[in-house]
């Protein structure tokens, strides 16, 4: 018997938190990457949370993934992306 090498079914849809300093464009570089890997993602439908101070700002985009190949994709581009803090 096959061991599964993820416990996530696919398709699903998949909520990323990404988390960066609230610059100009942060939101904007962040759709970018999130659109390469996922081309039906809704730039409409990301939550923008600003931290208490306004320093930094934390977006939810939640992506129909496809594959746990889809998902490390994005994952590496968004955490090695120089605007990007944090990924989870």
């Amino acid at each position: 018997m096959r061991q599964r090498e993820t416990l996530i079914e696919f398709p699903c849809d998949f909520p990323l938190k990404i988390m960066g300093a609230a610059d100009d464009g942060f939101a904007q570089a962040v759709v970018e990457v999130v659109l390469k890997h996922a081309p039906d993602f809704n730039a409409a439908s990301i939550g923008m949370r600003p931290s208490k101070a306004g320093n930094y700002l934390s977006l939810t985009c939640t992506v129909r993934a496809v594959s746990q190949q889809q998902l490390d994709a994005l994952y590496r581009e968004l955490t090695s992306h120089p605007m990007v803090k944090v990924v989870l």
